[in-house]
């Protein structure tokens, strides 16, 4: 979960084992997993997890792991397993979770914390006194509104937001219709893609857009769509898969073409309307975003003939306009510490860089001396090394085998990390993209 995108779900959210802060927790466990946590803390470092992890008896890296291999429905039962193996009543829940809801700030600080939210989210509500209402309004006052004329919405290939493609853009879009920002978007009825989605859930614009207002968490919004639409998740495949191909086939292909030449956009792989929604949004905001596809192929050499560069500018694009997704860049990436090392150039001075570089000629020319006296046979050897490191030791070994093992478990002859990481890039995507 990208909590630079949207909230975790509210700490009185009692839908997950009917434990408070549970639900926010497993939100903020992933987010941590894919390092997207920020502005939140995880685990020991919240007074909340430690209180919850302490009730069902597990600790923050085992909750994290369980978190990334768990849907919510099997890590729930994961956490009722433990409650019943430490004997805890359902008297201690109750009292753990009222204790919590009732909780009001017990110091200056978090008193301090309570008046500025409300100065800054809610200057005419009195009723906001509790630390759980405090945490809920600064939830929901950085992330009811957003700004399309700063960034883009989210790709429609999403379906975070129960399970129908569109619909999350559709919410960010909302937000920034009621906020008056915009920009070139357009939401509701005046958007094809929008229609579509509120017909096929029978939901009116107006009603949608106070409800993603209210709602910034695509969990809690998924849930009051499904108060209110019944739809089987055939139902929603269907509509997805329609959706997903939409401008490739029929009445619709005139159309996208002839948008797809307005754009300027001369790509083969761009062939739907998403597709063209994804091209347009980078387009339009000079950026990277590598939530909507993978950055170049480690095996690409189209920069200098080195392995791995043009990814690394691709990532350090993306790092600058803070659209990583589930990437690492610089030091947190082996591949990025190889290339950076021969080039040599620091991760700082890549990014620093990458705010005037336009191009790859651009960045290839600022690295100059730095790369011009490498001979072909020193890339070459570069290439080879890079291409084939392989684990050194059995945990990275078993790394690698689980990691393939969930991508394709037919691909056994795969033992290096250049080849996982290309299989996990396509992968990753072809999942999300999908169609269905």
């Amino acid at each position: 979960m990208d909590l630079t995108r949207q909230p975790p779900r509210r700490p009185s959210n009692t839908n997950m084992a009917g434990i408070v802060g549970l639900a926010r927790m497993i939100d903020k466990a992933r987010a941590h997993n894919e390092e997207t946590l920020e502005p939140y803390v995880y685990g020991d470092d919240s007074n909340l997890d430690t209180e919850v992890l302490g009730l069902i008896g597990m600790q923050a890296d085992e909750f994290a792991d369980a978190a990334d291999a768990m849907s919510d429905e099997e890590l729930v039962e994961r956490v009722r397993e433990r409650i019943s193996a430490i004997n805890r009543t359902q008297d201690e829940i109750d009292a753990f979770n009222r204790e919590r809801i009732e909780r009001k700030p017990q110091d200056e600080h978090h008193r301090q914390l309570l008046r500025e939210r409300l100065a800054r989210y809610a200057p005419d509500r009195i009723d906001i006194k509790t630390i759980f209402a405090s945490l809920e309004l600064d939830d929901w006052g950085q992330f009811c509104q957003m700004d399309l004329t700063g960034e883009p919405p989210r790709t429609a290939y999403l379906r975070s937001v129960f399970g129908v493609m569109g619909a999350a853009r559709m919410a960010d879009k909302a937000r920034a219709a009621r906020a008056g920002t915009l920009g070139a978007y357009r939401y509701g009825q005046d958007s094809g893609l929008d229609s579509a989605i509120l017909e096929f859930l029978g939901i009116e614009a107006g009603d949608f857009m106070e409800a993603a207002y209210t709602h910034p968490n695509d969990i809690e919004l998924t849930e009051w769509i499904a108060e209110r639409v019944e739809k089987t998740p055939a139902e929603k495949c269907a509509f997805n898969a329609m959706r997903a191909q939409f401008g490739r086939f029929g009445e619709a292909r005139a159309a996208f073409l002839l948008r797809k030449e307005e754009v300027g956009c001369d790509r083969g792989e761009v062939d739907t309307f998403f597709d063209l929604m994804d091209f347009d949004d980078e387009k339009s905001f000079g950026i990277v975003d590598l939530r909507r596809h993978a950055p170049r192929s480690i095996y690409d050499v189209s920069v200098g003939g080195i392995a791995g560069l043009a990814r690394t500018i691709d990532k350090a694009r993306a790092a600058h306009c803070r659209m990583l997704g589930a990437y690492w860049f610089g030091d947190d990436s082996g591949f990025d510490r190889s290339v950076l090392q021969f080039v040599g150039r620091t991760a700082d001075e890549f990014v620093e860089v990458i705010k005037t570089c336009d191009g790859d000629d651009a960045v290839w020319a600022w690295l100059g001396d730095r790369v011009a006296d490498k001979n072909p046979k020193e890339i070459e050897q570069f290439n080879i090394d890079i291409w084939t490191v392989s684990p050194r030791n059995e945990n990275q070994l078993a790394f690698v085998r689980k990691v393939v093992g969930t991508l394709d478990p037919r691909r056994q002859d795969i033992c290096c990390f250049a080849a996982m990481t290309a299989l996990d890039d396509r992968v990753f995507f072809a999942r999300m993209k999908a169609g269905v």
